[in-house]
């Protein structure tokens, strides 16, 4: 039997016969259009891989539940998608409410050029100074920051990941790193210590 000339909306009814060529015609139309959507959600192409995988899965378990009326089978496709990244991302904010977000698990690079015992002295003062700084926001602010600037996450994972408006989390990031600027200016620099004495 050819998939390839059959519509959409039939293969998900050959699917939900437990037709197996006509997942794997499914998973050629439309498995780089999952993947991108798990991809925009999780930033990470090896979950994002997992996730397209497991969605095709569902697809073949649950292409029953298909209703044409209700829109096209690439919307379908993109909504379990979605939902199934989303929760995955879920599943990781878990994992960093556990243990990944303590400010003592972050590596506190200061990139230097310079290398040498004072160099060395003061990297390790700056990085004091920052985790102090840190460690003084608002825990829902310093939650969205470290998500941010420490775990590379975007505004829309952060938002999606903590469920919260966009607007919310856009709104603790700037607040984070006004307060963040405050306290770094009221501390003196490492090199202006150096420089008194």
């Amino acid at each position: 039997m050819k998939f390839e000339k059959i519509d959409d909306a039939t293969l998900i009814q050959r699917i939900a016969r437990t037709e197996t060529g006509a997942l794997e015609e499914l998973y050629d139309r439309y498995n780089h259009v999952v993947f991108s959507v798990a991809l925009a959600i999780l930033n990470d192409p090896s979950v994002a891989e997992e996730v397209t995988l497991d969605v095709f899965v569902r697809v073949w378990k649950g292409a029953s539940t298909y209703q044409a009326e209700r829109g096209k089978v690439s919307t379908w496709l993109a909504a379990i998608t979605r939902h199934h990244a989303i929760d995955v991302l879920r599943g990781q904010r878990s994992n960093l409410n556990q243990k990944s977000l303590y400010l003592n698990d972050l590596s506190w690079q200061i990139a230097s050029d310079l290398s040498g015992p004072q160099e060395d002295m003061e990297n390790d003062m700056q990085r004091s100074r920052i985790r102090q700084a840190v460690e003084q926001l608002p825990i829902d602010q310093r939650e969205a920051l470290m998500l941010a600037y420490f775990k590379g996450y975007s505004h829309r994972q952060i938002a999606d990941l903590l469920e919260e408006p966009l607007g919310t989390v856009k709104t603790r990031i700037r607040l984070a790193m006004q307060k963040l600027r405050e306290l770094l200016s009221e501390q003196p620099q490492p090199s202006d210590k150096s420089k008194k004495s």
